[in-house]
């Protein structure tokens, strides 16, 4: 059997490039040679894609970030430029490889050597903004090549908070109260909207970027003193922020799904963070957090959890995969959707593999599901007549 040739996008420009890294390390190393040809494509942070000399090293998560941030203090070495060709064809990629002086990042002069590359499928791995928010998905639709996890309008939606609670509202699901608010108005309106953001909610808030993931900008604010330095690091990382009230003495759960159309859900996990709240340094390099696969929820609970983390992946439009969060109450049993991550931290110490792990999908056959989901899904665009004056095709 012809072994498919797999695209893994890793890197990217966003704040979580490093997390980026952490999750393609460990695709690589459970890709079934057998089955597939892995490609390594990395996104610097400039966005400059290049054909890696080798894929990142799986090891912790901590150490591959510790590693990208050695990378980025002293540089690396010049690398062949790859260009995603965007349109249909075989080959999917132009890599370019400069004759001539010039260093990595410089300007190279002298003539280029260009080839073309072909992939059946691309897995993009790429967190945060410019790589899971719709934009590197409409490059991946103009190319015409099946790729990994959601869509334009999926990705997107997944990405910016606000709007995500504005379609889980609009499909009835429990969602906390919240205010959305921009970057300009916090600048221009700094008091007015302290004190309409304090009447309007209850303390203590949560503070966030509306397009970030990782935890990253994220802050808890106890009381009205400190509303003001979250607005400002959120509003670093994003034009709009989403404030919303705190669900106190909570329980935090999670469920992953799997699929397109008819998707599934894994048993429910949950995280106990030894920090204030699950931020980044929880995430990725404070060992202390501790997870309990499956859950420990009653059967109604349980099911709960599944249902409405399948009506949130549908809710949206989402193809492939997604991690969705949930918080629960510990006193009174609220269940609350809390937001949907299409492309989740994706190590095999992850909470979405350790979910699918416990529900008995190992690491190794969920890359298989997910590329399977892919070809699936790109054969499926491919019924979709293009032209008004095609002649349709009977059968």
């Amino acid at each position: 059997m012809k072994r498919l040739r797999v695209g893994v996008v890793y890197g990217g420009r966003s704040s979580e490039h490093d997390v980026s890294l952490a999750s393609a390390a460990s695709v690589f190393a459970n890709l079934d040679r057998d089955r597939y040809e892995p490609v390594a494509l990395r996104i610097g942070r400039d966005g400059r894609w290049t054909l890696a000399e080798r894929p990142p090293v799986l090891d912790s998560a901590a150490q591959t970030i510790e590693h990208a941030r050695l990378e980025q203090a002293h540089g690396t070495r010049a690398a062949r430029e790859v260009h995603l060709v965007a349109h249909p064809g075989d080959e999917t990629l132009l890599t370019i490889e400069r004759r001539g002086s010039g260093d990595a990042g410089t300007e190279h002069t002298g003539d280029a050597i260009v080839n073309g590359l072909g992939l059946d499928v691309i897995f993009p791995i790429v967190h945060g903004p410019y790589g899971e928010d719709g934009t590197l998905q409409g490059l991946l639709e103009l190319a015409n090549i099946p790729y990994v996890g959601s869509g334009v309008l999926a990705a997107a939606v997944g990405m910016d908070k606000a709007v995500m609670k504005e379609l889980f509202a609009a499909r009835g699901l429990p969602i906390v109260r919240h205010q959305v608010v921009l970057r300009g108005t916090w600048r221009a309106h700094r008091t007015d909207t302290a004190t309409r953001l304090a009447t309007a909610l209850h303390f203590p808030m949560f503070v966030k970027p509306a397009n970030l993931g990782s935890s990253v900008g994220i802050s808890r604010v106890a009381g009205p003193d400190t509303l003001p330095a979250a607005l400002d690091l959120a509003s670093q990382f994003d034009r709009k922020i989403v404030v919303e009230e705190a669900v106190t003495t909570c329980r935090e759960i999670e469920c992953a799904v799997l699929g397109n159309d008819i998707p599934e859900a894994s048993v429910p996990g949950e995280i106990a963070t030894a920090r204030e709240f699950y931020d980044f340094e929880a995430k990725y390099l404070d060992d202390r957090s501790t997870t309990t696969i499956p859950a420990q929820l009653s059967p109604d609970q349980a099911e709960r959890v599944k249902r409405m983390a399948l009506d949130a992946f549908l809710a949206i439009d989402a193809a492939g995969m997604a991690r969705v969060d949930f918080l629960l109450g510990r006193d009174d049993g609220r269940l609350f959707l809390n937001e949907i991550n299409t492309h989740p931290g994706f190590t095999t110490i992850s909470m979405f593999a350790k979910m699918w792990l416990a529900s008995g999908v190992p690491y190794a056959d969920m890359l298989d599901r997910l590329i399977e989901l892919a070809v699936e899904r790109h054969a499926d665009k491919q019924e979709t007549r293009t032209s008004a004056l095609e002649t349709p095709t009977e059968g």
